[in-house]
């Protein structure tokens, strides 16, 4: 089996597109997902569409690298959003040849929700983009089932991202995972946890931003959730980890991820599996969590 691996720009946000795409490659890595679109007031972003000197060293990276740029983010769709002034985001998406843009419920109104998702999914054909809606327990749209219902509702250019971390979670079942119409999954974010029987909104928020775990370190069900996805998905490994980085550096921690990510795809299917190439083949003693 081959699939693409590519690495979400959170797990080493600190770095700027060109040196995060030169990073995720020494990696292993054959893609990465950018985020040119702010989501927080502390994390930052890299708006290319604004700058078209970053774009070219964005661009001389990608090709200096040969790594692809899978996706990009992040829209939330909020009730006042007017997508018209996403389109200089998706002709960014478009020069980068990303394939995905990764969106986020944020308005309580599912019905007009599902109408701006149908709406920017046909902007983003147009630029020969899919968008992706990601699901989130504390978002309106918490769980799989919500998230695949809505999609459905929005058209057929609608795809669910499911994340593993939010997947497990949000309480989603491996078997909506395994039955979800053809073509509404087109990748999964990959990325590991403790476990606990709940979670306070600050605890899924804390984890999700800053404190993961790379695959196979934490205590979700990983095998799992890669048997229940479509043969060969797309993976994106998503593995923020504040300390750790702060610690050691972003490219100690995406080094690691892509490590862990290697030895788990080899222990769920097999060393046939398409994994990250350039890793070490494991983490040093200084790297592993205190």
């Amino acid at each position: 089996m081959s699939r693409m691996i590519s690495v979400a720009h959170l797990t080493a946000i600190e770095l700027a597109p060109p040196a995060f795409i030169r990073a995720a490659a020494e990696a292993g890595f054959d893609a990465v997902g950018l985020r040119l679109r702010r989501v927080t007031p502390t994390s930052p972003a890299y708006p290319l569409m604004e700058d078209r000197a970053a774009m070219a060293e964005t661009k001389a990276a990608l090709a200096q690298t040969g790594l692809a740029v899978h996706d990009i983010e992040f829209v939330m769709i909020e009730p006042e959003l007017d997508i018209a002034t996403l389109d200089p985001l998706l002709d960014a998406g478009a020069e980068l040849g990303a394939r995905e843009l990764i969106t986020a419920p944020y308005d309580p109104d599912l019905a007009r929700l599902a109408d701006t998702l149908g709406a920017l999914s046909e902007r983003a054909e147009a630029r020969d983009l899919g968008v992706s809606l990601e699901f989130f327990p504390w978002a309106v749209v918490p769980d799989l089932a919500a998230a695949l219902a809505l999609a459905a509702q929005a058209g057929p250019g609608v795809g669910v991202l499911a994340d593993s971390l939010h997947f497990d979670r949000s309480g989603s079942s491996h078997e909506a995972l395994e039955q979800a119409e053809p073509g509404r999954l087109r990748f999964a974010h990959l990325s590991d946890a403790p476990v606990e029987p709940s979670y306070s909104r600050e605890a899924l928020l804390h984890t999700a931003r800053e404190a993961r775990l790379p695959p196979g370190e934490g205590q979700i069900d990983l095998a799992r959730f890669l048997k229940a996805l479509p043969e060969g998905l797309p993976l994106g490994v998503e593995v923020p980890m504040d300390a750790h980085s702060a610690a050691h550096g972003p490219e100690a921690t995406l080094s690691r991820a892509a490590t862990a990510t290697r030895a788990l795809l080899a222990e769920v299917f097999g060393p046939g599996d398409k994994v990250p190439s350039g890793a070490p083949s494991r983490p040093t003693e200084q790297e592993r969590p205190e």
